[in-house]
């Protein structure tokens, strides 16, 4: 193949065959342009993009090299033809394709996952699992090799996936909902992405168990919208996938110039932690007065509530409720209040242009100023401060 015009002494050109859809994909963009701003200065050719799309690059174009996440067969024989250096980012393994690979570490991260929610105290445990994948099968038998080697068991439940690594949206609800109750409670879920553990939420919801006191779901990547757009938020492993694409650009650029003869077959970036949202944001309770006051706390956080009201609901007195709450949490029941309306003022502080003071009556404190001597004492800011 002729030698691009521009492309001996000048500046390169890098075609970035990623989605722009997700944050796993904006943020791998971004690790690249990173990567060119401080060491090389590519023209980088980028459109928005799908993450099922079949990813072309156009006819004739005239570049230097290509990071891809190659999942498709059609793709990858596009790209060979080219005769090219490439870089995939894809955790998908495809048959004949060898390029040089930058991925996430799905052992490191299930095995994150599943550290996490021993800490917080769980014992029973399940995948939500998609057939016919073969990462998603090496996430969830990490996962399950985790458990057991800590003693435990962890029950499976997989569904054939509509399109990629998403769950069909016509689910059979109730089959998921009865599988979901006849497992022992508190129950925690990891599964492979957001579109997942959302399936789990709605079928708990719809078997009248509450996310997350009675079932606690974990996703295993992270997405700013779609881990938000639930009733119930989705706590998700961080995974490193700016680095991703800053190590895929790292690999690209010795690949073009010729420092890297044989590149490495696969570089393996492990997960930056757990971000906790509200699906995981419980203790393993194995009590039912007690999931019942979680749940009413947690549910009306506006609401004007008193600890004899919650005391009500969960069918207990007041002095007993008192002493389960400080044995079980640590904390009373006026304290688990300010928490949790302190959790939804900071998430309608991320993610509303709602005034502080509406934000301050859509939490329940009596007045913005109230508020704002809450966030003093417990995070050392102001509202107007930590929406900035």
């Amino acid at each position: 193949m002729p030698e691009p015009e521009n492309s001996s002494n000048s500046t390169k050109r890098v075609a970035i065959l990623v989605d722009t859809s997700t944050t796993w994909g904006r943020e791998v963009i971004a690790g690249v342009h990173r990567y060119s701003r401080e060491h090389v200065g590519w023209q980088l050719f980028v459109e928005p993009r799908g993450l099922e799309q079949r990813q072309w690059l156009p006819n004739a174009w005239k570049g230097d090299g290509v990071i891809a996440r190659v999942g498709f067969i059609e793709l990858a024989k596009r790209l060979k033809t080219l005769k090219l250096p490439v870089v995939n980012v894809s955790a998908i393994t495809l048959p004949k394709v060898n390029f040089p690979r930058v991925v996430s570490d799905q052992v490191a991260a299930s095995k994150l996952a599943a550290e996490h929610l021993l800490a917080r105290g769980f014992r029973n445990f399940a995948y939500f699992s998609l057939l016919g994948l073969e990462y998603v099968a090496e996430h969830q038998q990490a996962f399950l090799d985790t458990l057991r080697r800590q003693g435990h068991r962890c029950e499976v439940f997989a569904v054939q996936p509509q399109l990629g690594a998403e769950p069909d949206w016509n689910l059979d609800m109730k089959r998921l909902g009865k599988w979901l109750r006849c497992l022992p409670k508190p129950l925690a879920i990891f599964t492979w992405n957001s579109g997942s553990a959302r399936e789990i939420i709605y079928a708990s919801m719809q078997a009248g168990l509450a996310v997350p006191e009675q079932v606690a779901v974990l996703s295993g990547s992270d997405d700013d919208l779609f881990c938000v757009v639930t009733p119930v938020s989705i706590s998700a492993v961080k995974l490193s996938c700016e680095q991703i694409g800053y190590r895929a650009a790292a690999e690209l650029d010795g690949m073009m110039s010729k420092r890297e003869v044989t590149p490495p077959e696969e570089v393996l970036i492990p997960p930056l932690g757990v971000v906790e949202r509200r699906s995981t944001d419980t203790l393993a309770i194995d009590d039912a007065a007690m999931v019942k006051a979680l749940r009413f706390i947690r549910e009306n956080p506006a609401r004007a509530m008193t600890v004899n009201d919650i005391a009500s609901k969960a069918g207990l007195c007041r002095r007993a409720m008192e002493l389960r709450f400080k044995y079980l949490l640590g904390r009373s029941p006026a304290a688990e209040i300010r928490r949790v309306r302190i959790d939804h003022a900071i998430h309608l502080l991320q993610h509303t242009n709602l005034s502080v003071a509406t934000v301050a009556e859509r939490s329940g404190f009596s007045s913005s100023e109230y508020m704002a001597s809450v966030f003093r004492a417990q995070l050392a800011t102001t509202p107007l401060h930590f929406r900035k």
